[in-house]
Parts: structure tokens; C-alpha cells; sequence
């Protein structure tokens, strides 16, 4: 196979390929062996007929389509290494005539990555940015704790929000009881907001034993449609009040949840960890804006066909994220009454600008030559089997080739923002 670039305009390459005529009839013999047990030719069993014989029953070029296909398959990603071509759409592919034992030639255009030069990338001017931790955040910290480690009492009194109350309660809509609206010694916390707006509000003040008819409306967006907008009496029965007991700030407390003796001595290492994390958050918002600032000095065309992938990814993240909550993209848009296309249209100023940021950092770790070594991507493998617990062979076999080369794309893109970060004119 001879490749051969011939044009680019804009973003549209064109090239060559061109086989020979004894390239094409291996092919071709290739294509005959792997489906000559495709036909049935009176005298022979399947798969034992000659190719002479069902080329002439079929026509000559009945083995062409797959001898073509796998001959274009093997060869088109070794042309475009050979031309150094960056696609990132699929081949428009034009052949010549094609016939038995002849040399054939096939035309490609494909949109290839754009070429552009990226400025303005060093010694950008930022405003710094830093982040106190105070006593208070401490503070709340350390409620955070007590609340994760309270254990629920039962409550002699009226409940109040925050409290959590076991009820049964059975749903009407008239004189009507409706499927769906009845349970028994459940469980809710009143605040929040898990039941229909205004259920949990009316429940403030029941005690232990009290019976309540609980009057709300269904909002008009209701997915089930016999309930929307619709009116209903929830007939309750409170079993149980119970509240948070928390348990006091003191050394006991800070044994009993952790590795240090004293109260003092945890408060000290959560301050520690809260200056940390502000001074890592600190950080990523002034390279966030050193991005910002290149991202606004360069002027470049942004592929329709990068941002549509982007926003295929970016939908496909927020199924993901939906069917953790036990729904999808389908029951989510019938809920809005709302189209794909339409969703996709409002995805589309940040796909683009995740594209556009995206392909700008590319050219500045190419512009910079940032390569990366085989230890920062051993060290990688060791912080991802950390995390899922795993040997690191494990994680390397489980990521498989290409996605290692992603991740190694992806660090050598954190080392280009690293690079114009360092770089950056901080005031």
C-alpha cells in the first residue's frame, strides 16, 4: 500500500491510498477462505466448492466488498501515522473502478485535527487567591463529627424539625385511597423535604400516639399523572418521636473516633487538613484562572464534531449520575417535557468551551514538548490501586492499552497547566 497526502483546507485533509493488483488478489483469496462456507454450490458440500466456481454462480466480484473492507481496515490508521494525519471524524472514502486482478486506488477525506500556533500562554497575570480556615470552620467540622457519630433517643415531646418519626399513614384523593400513597412504621425526618411539599411542615408538634390528617397538593409536574396537581388527605398515625443525641466535645470523644488522645490534638490535625485542602482549592482557582486568561487570548475554530462528542460524554456522565438516584436520560426528559436535541443544545456553550480549553493545553504540552516518563505513570498505577484497593497488575490488565494511553494523555495534559501555572506573574 503506497499512501499519498494531496490537500488540506481548513480542517479537511485529502489523501490516498493505493493497492496493487497482487495486494488486492490476497485479499481477495483471504475473502474467499473465510466465507467460501457461505455457499452452496450443487455437487460439493459447503465450504469445499472452488472459488472459480462460485465466482462464476455469483459474479466475480461476489468476495470484492470484503477483500476491500479488510484491506482499507488494516491499512487507514498505518496512512495516517505514515502522513501524520490527527483525525477526529470518520473517512469519506471514494474508489476508483474496481476490477479482478487490477491495482485500485481509494480517496479519503476526513477532518482532521486543527493546526493552530497557541500565544500568549507565559507569564499570564493573575490576582492570588488565598483561603483562611477559621476556628469556626473547625468548629463545624467537628460537628460534622458529632452528628456523623449521634445515635437516636426516643424524644417525650412534641416533634420538632430535625426530629425523625415513625408513622404509618394511607393517601386519598376524595374518598378514594390511590395505589402507592399507604405504608407502615416509616420512617422521616421532618426538614427533609423527602415527602410532598407541605407533608412534613404539618407534622411539627405530633406527639408519640397522635393521629393527623395531613392535607397537601400534588405539584403540577407530579410523575404520576392520576395524582398531579391534585388534591389529598394523608391519614397519619405517629408511632415514634425521635432526636439526635449527640455526644459532648471532649478527650473521650476524640478516642473514641480517632487516633488521638486528646480533644486539642484533633482539633489541631482537622485544622491541618482543612489549611490543606483550602490551600489546594486556592491553587486550582488561579490556575482555573491562568486558563481563563489563555483561554480568552486565543481565537481559534472549535470542530462541530469535537463538541458533539463532548456533549455525548457529558450526557452520558449525567445518565450515569441518574440511574445512581434510580432514574435515566428517558424518564428524566418525560418528567421536564423535554427532547434530547433541546437538552443538547443547552449543553453546548460549555461543550465548547471544555473543547476549545481542552485543545488549547494540548498545543501548549505539544508547543513545550511535555513528555511523560514511565515513573510518573507507574506512580499513577499506584495511587488508582490505593484507592480501588486493587494490585497494581491488576489495574494495569483491568485499563487495557487504550486506556492507559488516555491516562497518559490526560497527565501529560495536568503537566502543561502545571507548566503555564509555574509560569504565571502572580499579584
Amino acid at each position: 500500500m503506497k499512501s499519498t497526502f494531496i490537500s488540506r483546507e481548513k480542517n479537511d485533509v485529502k489523501f490516498t491510498m493505493e493497492f496493487t493488483g497482487e495486494e488486492f488478489e490476497k485479499a481477495v483469496i483471504a475473502a474467499y477462505q473465510a466465507n467460501k462456507g457461505k455457499f452452496a454450490i450443487d455437487g460439493f458440500r459447503k465450504g469445499k466448492a472452488p472459488r472459480t466456481l462460485i465466482e462464476r454462480h455469483y459474479g466475480e466480484d461476489v468476495f470484492f466488498e470484503d477483500a476491500i473492507n479488510e484491506l482499507f481496515s488494516q491499512n487507514y490508521f498505518k496512512a495516517l501515522d505514515e502522513l501524520d494525519i490527527n483525525v477526529i471524524d470518520r473517512p469519506n472514502a471514494d474508489f476508483s473502478e474496481i476490477k479482478k486482478g487490477e491495482g485500485f486506488t481509494v480517496t479519503i477525506t476526513v477532518t482532521a485535527y486543527p493546526e493552530f500556533e497557541v500565544k500568549d500562554y507565559n507569564g499570564v497575570e493573575i490576582q492570588k487567591v488565598e483561603n483562611t480556615v477559621s476556628d469556626e470552620d473547625v468548629d463545624k467540622e467537628l460537628e460534622v463529627l458529632q452528628t456523623r457519630n449521634a445515635r437516636m433517643v426516643l424524644a417525650e415531646r412534641p416533634a420538632k424539625e430535625g426530629d425523625t418519626l415513625l408513622i404509618d399513614y394511607a393517601g386519598f384523593v376524595g374518598e378514594e385511597q390511590f395505589e402507592g400513597g399507604t405504608a407502615e412504621r416509616q420512617p422521616l425526618k421532618l426538614g427533609s423535604n423527602t415527602f410532598i411539599p407541605g407533608f412534613e411542615e404539618q407534622l411539627v408538634g405530633c406527639s408519640a400516639g397522635d393521629e393527623k390528617d395531613v392535607v397537601v397538593t400534588f405539584p403540577e409536574e407530579y410523575h404520576a399523572e392520576n395524582l398531579a396537581g391534585k388534591e389529598a388527605v394523608f391519614k397519619c398515625r405517629v408511632h415514634e418521636v425521635k432526636e439526635e443525641e449527640k455526644p459532648e466535645l471532649n478527650d473521650d470523644f476524640a478516642k473514641d473516633i480517632s487516633e488521638f488522645d486528646t480533644l486539642e490534638e484533633l482539633k489541631k490535625d482537622k485544622k491541618e487538613k482543612l489549611e490543606k485542602a483550602a490551600q489546594e482549592r486556592a491553587v486550582n482557582e488561579m490556575k482555573n484562572a491562568v486558563l481563563e486568561k489563555i483561554y480568552d487570548a486565543n481565537d481559534i475554530e472549535v470542530p462541530q464534531v469535537m463538541v458533539e462528542d463532548e456533549i455525548d460524554g457529558m450526557m452520558q456522565e449525567f445518565d450515569q449520575q441518574l440511574r445512581y438516584q434510580g432514574m435515566d436520560l428517558e424518564k428524566y426528559f418525560q418528567y421536564l417535557g423535554k427532547e434530547a436535541k433541546d437538552f443538547r443544545e443547552e449543553l453546548r456553550e460549555e461543550a465548547t468551551k471544555k473543547t476549545k480549553t481542552r485543545m488549547l493545553i494540548s498545543a501548549i504540552a505539544d508547543a513545550e514538548k511535555i513528555e511523560v516518563t514511565q515513573e510518573e505513570l507507574e506512580k499513577e498505577f499506584e495511587l488508582m490501586a490505593i484507592q480501588y484497593k486493587l494490585e497494581v497488575e491488576k489495574i494495569k490488565s483491568m485499563l487495557g492499552a487504550e486506556n492507559i494511553a488516555a491516562l497518559e494523555k490526560d497527565l501529560k495534559m495536568r503537566k502543561a497547566v502545571d507548566l503555564v501555572y509555574d509560569k504565571a506573574v502572580i499579584k
